[in-house]
């Protein structure tokens, strides 16, 4: 089995990669299945957050490296870069676009488009002996998988660039301290901290979420004038739904809301 699906919690689903899913995230079969599962966790009305984590010494650690020179020797190289990048990317895009809270519990190692996977996570978990790399320039490559979007946006323009550049590789605590994770946690607290989060953050409102993930993404590429344009646009939507009258509501109640009502 690629991955499989549970439900730690009524509203909050946990993806979890087999272990040669995790070692070999981005081949054919293993990407198409993620994808699925993913745009149908996103199109489930009944599931606020989802939680993605691998099995044994990595997360997903990229792309089949071991595939590449017999790609390179037969000339399919150009067809299979493209083949994969062309499933990550729209995936990528489609978890940062949506409603729903994506938290990455990071189990292990994490490389090339699997880092640009679970950097593309509303939160992110790791455990002290996780290895983030990018890997890349190792491969004489250029990155991809959003890495260089997503990691300037967490640690900063030039430490994003000292990373690539010197090939470098973050433990958990050097990924913490540098702003590409948000928690590090003993690997047996891992999966229960990352349910918390899950439940906390899809608790809200789908407009919420789906707006502040978007207005966020659009913050450091837009004109003040152009952003405050788009939170007025988003704020009178929101104002319209069901969601914002229990807002109202519970407010004036003095009780939490329930947006799951």
């Amino acid at each position: 089995m690629v991955l499989s699906v549970d439900r730690p919690s009524q509203r909050t689903a946990l993806v979890t990669f087999s272990e040669s899913a995790s070692k070999d995230t981005f081949s054919s079969g293993t990407i198409e299945h993620l994808i699925d599962t993913i745009d149908g966790l996103i199109q489930d009305e009944s599931t606020d957050s989802v939680i993605l984590t691998g099995t044994g010494r990595f997360f997903s650690a990229g792309g089949p490296v071991d595939k590449f020179d017999e790609a390179i020797d037969d000339g399919s190289i150009g067809d299979m870069v493209e083949a994969m990048t062309g499933h990550l990317h729209p995936l990528l895009l489609r978890i940062r676009r949506s409603s729903t809270a994506f938290i990455g519990a990071i189990n292990g190692a994490v490389a090339g488009g699997g880092l640009g996977l679970a950097l593309s996570m509303d939160y992110r978990i790791c455990v002290p002996n996780a290895k983030l790399a990018a890997s890349f320039f190792r491969l004489g490559l250029s990155p991809d998988g959003g890495t260089t979007w997503l990691l300037p946006r967490l640690v900063g323009q030039q430490t994003a660039r000292k990373f690539f550049f010197e090939n470098s590789v973050w433990d958990g605590q050097t990924a913490q301290e540098k702003g590409a994770v948000d928690e590090v946690v003993n690997e047996d607290e891992l999966i229960q901290r990352s349910i918390q989060v899950a439940d906390r953050w899809g608790s809200w409102s789908e407009s919420s979420r789906r707006g502040t993930k978007q207005l966020l993404d659009a913050s450091s590429t837009t004109f003040f004038e152009t952003q405050l344009e788009f939170e007025r646009q988003l704020m009178v939507a929101s104002a319209l739904t069901p969601e914002f009258k229990e807002g109202v509501r519970s407010f004036l109640e003095k009780r939490d809301p329930d947006f799951n009502q």
